[in-house]
């Protein structure tokens, strides 16, 4: 055990650090080290270094760091000019493939026993503007609590100058000393002050000390030569939770981790029956004629997944393990408002509203005292409001909505395992009976929860911020008898001076009144009861649950005073590991849902995120499974997916661990949270074409690329007696392309387009006309013609001035391209990354 010298943490005034990353080539590993070992030899002799160390990249081979703390900035120029630099440069040169450098500020540190270490931590994150010195302030304090920790030697905290970006660089005796201290929940307590900065825009990567030359109090250390990483054996069907799991990180965006190669999809419609037989199965197997799509679990996500793919024709087979689907209260609550516009086009949203009650506003405390009020009524852009309805009733109603189109949810049939090639997927099913089935597929979705079998074996890596220790959350519904306005969220938080997160409650109204679902974090005397122990990213397990007393001690220690708490109908306590996988493909399998991320069970996030999951990957699955995808079609579902869920699960962290209002426009908060400002802007499958820059061409605002197409009422076509909206043009299977006209327009060019497109995308694009205000209908018979009398349409879509202009909206309802004027050459150009024209 490594004794930290009981003495104040000191800042380094003017001493700065300097981080080189680099990518070796293949085979230059050992050649590397050696080369770098003589030039470091060297560089100690140049006037103002003070320590250097080569480490390597713990998850990659190849990726090293080589460190160097020197006495001021004037040192580090001074090398710069140096015979020393250049030895160094043409020392590396022929041996790697790319390299970043970087300098710091060393600000602030504590400091064990001059010991040889094995390993150094690289913990970086962002701090906003303002938040300098309470961020540095906090720190400070965590570094206190640090003292004695078992395997810390050291720790730093480092500043890029002119930089919102901070590392905290500490050395660890081994990585089993960090990673237990990781995986102990007492971590939490320790780094209290810094939570809230520890999980949004945070990073961790984990370091082997290769090499460090002899210096002025430290030994040089030459570690062994490291053995040949042996290929990955298959992972296990069912994970089982490891001795010392390692510890989820994610590569820092410079050097991405090597991936396997990721088939493309099928370009040609798929002749089931021209698949390759299924690999042997045990004697006992049976099989059964092939689907098209797989997809394992019966949540919100496999449910969803399932009804798209079904209403586009597909071929689909839905299994779940569980013999029975779930009939009383359970984790998820909350629909958001972008859920409830994706029920209107599934056609569910009418009975969900009619199961469920209505979320009118947000209340919350901090301290005991009230911060923040918001009503989020009133909303009227908006088509739907946010939807309070138990998960168990969300599964009963999508599950009833598959069944309409003719597939059965397969209870009782638990994956086992699979294989995949390059014409499809080979799943063992185990049912309850006993038998085995080799089940084939063109595609398989593993929707199949936390505990995810499709994720082990995929080998998928869980990564995440301060989020990835474990948590204890406790659940309970009860009856409660204060007075706070109906159907509001109520939230108490504890923060203490210092900064540290010491509790939170979140309370979600239910039908009936003052019935609550009460979510908090598990007191210490039901967390020494469960203990400790590794515990793998998930659900991974339930205990006894909790008592009417517990919840109401939990209400004592941060709600009103003189609450009480009776009628206890339901009650769960669960350790959880927060994260995100590193793919959410490889190769024909996918995952989506708690598979693919996991979140704080208070806000809902996670059950929606999963359904919008399904939402975007369905449609391109469908397209793929007939041949009538792009050849990078699917991959646009990990582009797309996985850095919306990395942003929610960041900011589901935060908020879990904040006053729960962190934004200034409570509004853009509400509307973020509800994931309506979710967008895909960054995605390389939308696009625009806005005319000339300085031109009279483009957009007076409107929904960009990538972001949600708004609904807009008041619209008008002949025959129909009642405005429509535009939500009645995008409702069902297929995109849309939204022309835009006035009468200047050339509508007969126009409609040729439109015929074009509809016939080269086989109908998958149904386009339609909106006049501008005052417009003439003309005689079209190839294209349908709306008016749009009051303006709103042009409005809500930021066309203004004479001329065409078109929006194309995905089947997901996101804007997939943009174009004024329109141009047939831009807009082809665009489809032909989608469809396969």
């Amino acid at each position: 055990m490594t004794t930290l010298e009981e003495r104040p943490a000191t800042t380094h005034d003017g001493a700065v650090r300097t981080l080189l990353r680099m990518r070796v080539r293949e085979g230059c590993e050992q050649a590397f080290e050696e080369a770098w070992r003589e030039a470091a030899a060297q560089i100690a002799t140049v006037p103002g270094n003070v320590r250097q160390e080569l480490l390597r990249d713990a998850a990659d081979p190849r990726t090293f760091l080589v460190a160097a703390d020197w006495a001021d900035r004037a040192a580090v120029d001074g090398f710069g000019r140096s015979e020393a630099r250049e030895t160094l440069t043409a020392a590396l040169r022929d041996l790697r493939e790319d390299a970043d450098r970087s300098t710091f500020e060393v600000l602030y540190g504590i400091t064990g026993g001059e010991q040889a270490s094995h390993v150094r931590v690289d913990i970086s994150t962002k701090v906003a503007p303002g938040e300098e010195e309470a961020f540095e302030r906090a720190y400070a304090i965590v570094t206190d609590r640090l003292r004695g920790t078992k395997g810390l030697i050291r720790e730093e905290l480092l500043r890029e100058p002119d930089s919102d970006l901070y590392h905290i660089f500490a050395e660890w005796e081994s990585d089993e000393d960090f990673r237990n201290w990781v995986e102990d929940p007492s971590h939490a307590d320790q780094s209290g002050p810094l939570i809230r900065w520890l999980s949004v825009f945070f990073q961790r990567k984990l370091y082997e000390i290769r090499f460090r030359p002899q210096e002025a109090g430290v030994r040089g250390i030459r570690a062994a030569a490291a053995p040949p990483v042996p290929a990955p054996a298959p992972a296990p069907a069912v994970p089982a939770a490891p001795a010392a799991a390692p510890a989820p990180v994610e590569a820092p965006a410079e050097v991405p981790a090597p991936r396997a190669a990721v088939s493309e999809p099928v370009t040609a419609p798929i002749d089931l029956g021209s698949l390759p037989s299924p690999v042997p199965a045990p004697p006992a197997a049976r099989t059964r004629a092939a689907s098209e799509v797989l997809v394992v679990g019966a949540g919100p996500a496999g449910l969803t997944a399932g009804i798209e793919l079904a209403r586009r024709g597909v071929a689909v087979r839905v299994v779940d393990k569980r013999p029975e689907a779930s009939t009383q209260a359970d984790k998820a609550i909350g629909i958001h408002c972008r859920t409830m516009e994706i029920w209107e086009d599934q056609g569910v949203v009418t009975e969900a509203m009619d199961a469920g009650s209505w979320l009118y506003g947000q209340t919350v405390f901090v301290n005991g005292k009230r911060t923040h009020q918001v009503d989020w009524s009133g909303l009227e852009e908006l088509p739907y409001a946010h939807l309070g309805l138990p998960q168990y009733e969300t599964e009963r109603i999508l599950t009833g909505r598959l069944r309409s189109l003719g597939v059965e949810v397969e209870r009782g049939v638990e994956l086992t395992g699979f294989t995949q090639d390059d014409e499809g997927v080979t799943a063992t099913l185990t049912h309850s009976s006993g038998d085995v089935e080799a089940a084939r597929a063109a595609y398989l979705v593993g929707a199949d929860g936390a505990s995810s079998a499709v994720r082990a074996q995929l080998g998928l890596r869980f990564e995440g911020g301060l989020s990835m220790f474990p948590q204890l959350f406790m659940l309970g519904d009860v009856d409660v008898d204060w007075e706070m306005p109906p159907g509001h969220l109520v939230r108490w938080v504890r923060i203490e001076d210092d900064g540290d997160f010491t509790g939170m409650l979140v309370c979600v109204p239910l039908r009936g009144r003052n019935r609550y679902r009460v979510a908090t974090l598990a007191p210490k005397r039901l967390q020494d009861t469960i203990g400790t122990g590794v515990v793998p990213p998930g659900f991974w397990k339930e205990y006894d649950p909790p008592g009417l007393a517990d919840i109401q001690a939990a209400i004592d220690d941060l709600g009103p005073a003189g609450t009480t708490a009776s009628n206890l109908r339901w009650s769960s306590i669960f350790r959880i590991k927060h994260g995100i996988v590193d793919r959410y493909r490889e190769g024909r399998v996918f995952v989506a849902g708690d598979a693919a991320h996991l979140h704080p069970p208070a806000g809902g996030q996670g059950m929606n995120t999963g359904i919008q999951d399904a939402w975007n990957l369905s449609w391109k699955l469908a397209l793929a499974v007939r041949g009538e995808a792009s050849p990078g079609l699917l991959d646009s579902y990990d582009a797309e997916r996985r850095p919306a869920g990395k942003a929610i699960v960041d900011r589901a962290v935060a908020i879990a661990f904040t006053d729960e209002m962190d934004m200034e426009d409570e509004k853009a908060q509400f509307l973020l949270e509800m994931q309506m400002t979710m967008n895909y802007a960054g995605s390389p499958l939308v696009g625009e074409d806005a005319g000339r820059p300085g031109a009279r061409d483009g957009f007076d605002g409107g929904p960009e690329p990538g972001h949600r197409a708004p609904d807009v009422t008041g619209l008008r076509r002949f025959g129909v007696a009642h405005d429509l909206r535009v939500f009645d043009l995008t409702r069902g299977t297929h995109a849309t392309l939204l022309l835009s006209a006035d009468g200047t327009a050339d509508t007969g060019a126009l409609e040729e387009l439109a015929a074009a497109v509809r016939r080269d995308t086989r109908g998958q694009v149904r386009p339609y006309l909106v006049l501008a205000p005052g417009t003439a209908v003309p005689p079209l018979v190839e294209l349908p013609v709306l008016s749009d009398p009051d303006g709103r349409f042009r409005a809500a879509y930021g066309i203004t001035g004479a001329g065409t202009a078109a929006y194309v909206v995905r089947p997901d309802g996101h804007v997939g391209f943009r174009a004024r004027p329109v141009r047939e050459d831009t807009l082809r150009e665009h489809l032909a990354g989608v469809y396969a024209l």
